[in-house]
């Protein structure tokens, strides 16, 4: 009985945070532990992944800073020149831009600012506006597992090591799977629904005067310093890069270094966002302003009271949990990545799941190749329609193509997030057991 009632406080607490949304994701994580803990759970601050919050955190202050200076503008401008080279083919184009932005920035939250125009170059196009939306917001999520900076990898990369994958092997893996998935998932994105012009939703949205017409390109001129904010980001994720893979055990160029790979990785980003600053001369107390920040704050307290509530329950029951399932997975490996993906349906972060569950399945016997190929089911983010870069494609989709239906379950990401998460396990374990 004890274990029912703490299965609907961790159930409830996960539906209530989705009920309330936004930044109270987190919120209602924090009242799950306190209610776990009154059931007689141990509740400690070990299980608060306060690493994947720093990296968090020290990463959206880099992309503040660079947006504050119009970096960001600038490379939404870029990626709007790309889409509308051929507007009909937006629903391939828009996953490849929110794939790489999200891969070199470490967030999902990049998706935000090219959603509308995926929107305007859409009905450009004549382009039910959900196809590319629903793809581009699903390659979005996917990204995390494959970008250099996101916590994500740096934890899976602490994890491995040990086991004998190293950070350069573990990304060898992850951006070819990601990357090449997002082409069948396209094809298929691009066939579900009615045409734009054939949906009656849109007819009558069209006919009320809800649909505003595509907006046509206007000249954009980049601010000053803009351009130059986008390369010291670059420059500082090329350092991270460099400086993780000399420290690492595969290469052991420094054998023990004195800042160690997470901790590199959250000064590197905090000193790129101080030299945009002083070289774009933009006022500091600004960057608490930009939509990147506050967006990128609350994913930081959605994944503290959403990974503690979590992790706080599957510790507890850790012995059982690797009882129960160490067999299974040893004679059925793939079910990893089935775990992961409902858990990360619940956890809404890519990093809190793999944190949560990754050590117990290296714990119990599962093999490094099959926790990498497994990696890309975290990424499940879409299977609840409460996730912020999902509603927002819902929000600014003035069409009325991309809707979410009575079921809750029955909204247009969750087909085209399955399949995409599906291929890019079969690729990983392709390329990884080439690489690994």
């Amino acid at each position: 009985m004890l274990l029912v009632l703490q299965l609907i406080i961790l159930f409830g607490a996960i539906i209530l945070g989705a009920r309330l949304g936004s930044i109270a994701i987190g919120f209602a994580g924090g009242l799950g532990v306190i209610a776990l803990g009154l059931t007689g759970m141990q509740v400690t601050a070990e299980d608060i992944p306060f690493d994947v919050i720093g990296i968090i955190m020290c990463v959206i202050a880099a992309i503040s800073a660079m947006q504050l200076a119009g970096g960001m503008d600038y490379l939404v401008y870029l990626a709007e020149k790309f889409l509308r080279r051929d507007p009909k083919r937006v629903t391939l184009y828009a996953p490849i831009v929110t794939w790489l932005m999200t891969v070199l920035a470490g967030t999902g939250h990049t998706a935000f600012s090219t959603l509308p125009v995926i929107v305007e170059v859409a009905k450009e196009g004549k382009v039910r506006p959900s196809r590319p939306l629903t793809v581009a917001v699903i390659a979005s999520q996917m990204a995390i597992v494959a970008s250099p900076i996101s916590a994500a990898v740096v934890f899976m990369a602490d994890l491995l090591e040990p086991h004998g994958v190293g950070y350069l092997q573990l990304l060898g893996v992850m951006i070819p799977a990601t990357f090449l998935a997002i082409f069948p998932t396209a094809w298929l994105a691009n066939r579900m629904g009615k045409g734009l012009v054939d949906d009656p939703v849109y007819r009558q949205r069209l006919e009320e005067g809800l649909v505003k017409p595509p907006a046509s390109q206007t000249g954009f001129a980049p601010t000053k310093g803009a351009k130059t904010s986008v390369i010291i980001f670059l420059v500082a994720i090329v350092v991270v890069m460099v400086y993780a893979t000399i420290i690492s055990d595969q290469v052991g160029l420094i054998a023990e270094p004195t800042i160690p790979r997470n901790e590199a990785i959250m000064t590197i980003m905090l000193a790129a966002a101080a030299i945009i600053l002083m070289v774009t001369k933009q006022q500091a107390a600004q960057v608490l302003n930009t939509q990147v920040f506050r967006s990128g704050m609350s994913a930081a307290v959605c994944v503290l009271g959403v990974a503690w509530l979590g992790t706080t329950f599957i510790n507890h029951y850790i012995d059982e949990i690797q009882d129960i399932s160490g067999n299974v997975l040893q004679s059925q490996p793939w079910l990893l990545a089935v775990v992961l993906f409902f858990a990360a349906s619940l956890l809404y972060s890519q990093a809190a799941t793999a944190k949560a569950l990754m050590p117990a399945a290296i714990a119990i016997g599962v093999s490094p190749l099959t926790a990498v190929a497994a990696f890309p089911a975290v990424s499940a983010l879409f299977v609840l329609p409460t996730y912020p870069t999902l509603l927002a494609a819902v929000e600014m989709d003035d069409t009325g193509s991309t809707r979410i239906g009575k079921y809750v379950f029955d909204h247009p990401f969750i087909i085209p997030g399955t399949v995409c998460i599906i291929l890019s396990v079969l690729l990983g374990y392709g390329f990884g057991a080439v690489l690994i």
